[in-house]
């Protein structure tokens, strides 16, 4: 799991209206204990796709191919999301951090895009720097988010 991923102004409407449905229910049915262990979920295989063009942003900037820094850059700001069913167990389980969560998601897609627009400027010093910002947001999620994330629904680190 790699990467988990203002809202207001996101283009992603869908999310914000599954944080609203999460916030509005609780998890009563839920023990605080209880593990999911279920089939691996829908954010895996986003989260691998995305880990998988970080990977390749990494290796085009070495190579200086901002066309290709471009190119992925957007697939990274805007990335695909799991179906809402599985949206709102993330959210529900998130509860109130699921802004915190939103927010790194956030960060990342606008660090993503600023990457994107240095790279189609031929600018490699912003694109590495934009490229940091983004990969920083990714680790703030990661360390905020993810052990506890695969604890609750897959029962292991």
């Amino acid at each position: 799991m790699e990467e988990l991923m203002s809202y207001l102004l996101n283009p992603r409407p869908f999310f914000t209206i599954a944080f609203s449905v999460a916030l509005a229910t609780t998890a009563t049915g839920i023990g605080a204990q209880s593990v999911e262990i279920a089939k691996p979920m829908a954010l895996r295989t986003v989260m691998e796709k995305l880990g998988q063009d970080m990977q390749a942003v990494t290796g085009a900037i070495s190579k200086e191919d901002w066309a290709m820094v471009a190119e992925l850059a957007p697939r990274i700001a805007k990335h695909a999301e799991p179906p809402m069913s599985e949206k709102v167990r993330i959210l529900t389980w998130l509860g109130s951090d699921a802004g915190k969560f939103r927010g790194l998601d956030g960060q990342v897609h606008d660090a993503a895009t600023a990457m994107g627009q240095a790279a189609q400027r031929n600018d490699g010093h912003a694109v590495i720097e934009a490229f940091s910002k983004t990969q920083q947001s990714c680790l703030a999620c990661h360390q905020s988010f993810r052990h506890s994330f695969v604890e609750k629904f897959y029962g292991s680190r």
